[in-house]
């Protein structure tokens, strides 16, 4: 069986990138970006989804993260739903709960081909993570929901310390898209009663 991978090069006037997502992996990764937070999440990400992820990434952090950020969520979605392909014989739904010291996290996905997020990790409004925005972590998941076209939800169930509920949030999305991709052998198709999703 070959490899689901989706590869996606994006470039604008704020931003360069270029991303390798593996499916079928072992979760190794290589991560470069001008954003040293989230290139700690994304190889968490990559680390316990099992994907393969190779992130480089240029933009014009000398005037906000944010750009960045989102462009790398979008291109993230992108190969997520181009390494789908069809997805034929998938489970199509996870969900997992991650717990980090204090911090309770549950991701639930569905891969039905609609984009919706309910994004509810309760962090506090402009708050900093060393020197990240805390407010673009709903960015990025926004993002890659949107152009992977999925449900997620994605919420804190206990948390104070914002470091902690970010890295359980990726962690717990990571583990729920690991079970949604997975082959399951008795799905035979398309695991829609629409017979495509």
């Amino acid at each position: 069986m070959s490899h689901r991978i989706g590869k996606i090069s994006r470039k604008t006037k704020e931003t360069q990138i270029d991303l390798v997502l593996d499916l079928d992996g072992t979760g190794a990764h290589q991560v470069k970006s001008p954003v040293p937070f989230l290139n700690h999440m994304l190889e968490a990400f990559s680390k316990h989804s099992g994907f393969d992820l190779k992130v480089a990434a240029k933009g014009d952090t000398h005037i906000d993260d944010h750009h960045t950020v989102e462009d790398i969520g979008i291109c993230l979605g992108m190969a997520l739903e181009k390494a789908l392909g069809d997805k034929a014989g998938i489970s199509r739904f996870g969900f997992f709960y991650v717990p980090l010291d204090e911090a309770l996290v549950r991701a639930v996905v569905d891969l039905g081909g609609r984009n919706y997020i309910n994004f509810a990790l309760d962090l506090a409004v402009k708050k900093r993570i060393g020197h990240f925005d805390a407010e673009l972590v709903e960015d990025f998941f926004r993002a890659v929901a949107d152009n992977g076209k999925f449900n997620l939800h994605l919420e804190k169930i206990h948390g104070r310390n914002s470091h902690h509920i970010v890295e359980a949030a990726f962690k717990s999305f990571a583990r729920a898209f690991k079970m949604a991709v997975a082959h399951d052998a008795k799905v035979k198709g398309i695991p829609s009663t629409k017979g495509n999703l």
